[in-house]
């Protein structure tokens, strides 16, 4: 088994700088602004940063640099909300619809008691009695879409979270 050295050696120092000359790209184009310059002094020494040697926080800047920031999209190409990114996580959601609920139309837009909104998506119109603040629950279906059923109707309709 190999053990590294705990300081790195003066080529591991230099060879960001060789490498980018080698490449045609001046040192000074590859780096960014340093986590001191970057953060306030309270915020570098709240994070005990200052507790690194000139050295080790050189070695922390070239490795943040390194690495790209992540982007994460909360809105889909078309730039509509993406609500659950994590496919993973869409679990059945119960609720009640707030206020009177007359059946489907074809194009309903159902408020939850929960906050969200959910809108009908098709043409689908099964029977349904006419109530107030009925049970819904909502499933994930294929395909990354939604079913929604409501208590007093004979069937489920599509829908799309719009809130």
């Amino acid at each position: 088994m190999t053990t590294r050295p705990r300081h790195p050696t003066l080529l591991s120092l230099l060879l960001p700088a060789l490498l980018a000359l080698l490449c045609g790209r001046p040192a000074q184009a590859q780096q960014v602004a340093g986590l001191q310059q970057r953060m306030s002094a309270s915020e570098f020494k709240a994070a005990g940063l200052d507790k690194l040697s000139p050295q080790e926080l050189a070695n922390l800047d070239r490795w943040l640099a390194g690495h790209g920031k992540v982007v994460t999209r909360v809105v889909s190409t078309s730039g509509k909300p993406v609500f659950y990114t994590d496919e993973s996580k869409r679990r059945p959601i119960n609720a009640h619809i707030v206020g009177h609920f007359g059946g489907w139309s074809g194009h309903n837009l159902v408020t939850l008691d929960n906050g969200q909104q959910w809108q009908q998506i098709g043409s689908d119109q099964p029977y349904c009695g006419a109530s107030d603040n009925p049970v819904a629950k909502i499933k994930p279906s294929l395909f990354g879409n939604w079913l929604m059923y409501v208590n007093g109707c004979n069937d489920s309709v599509h829908v799309r979270r719009q809130r």
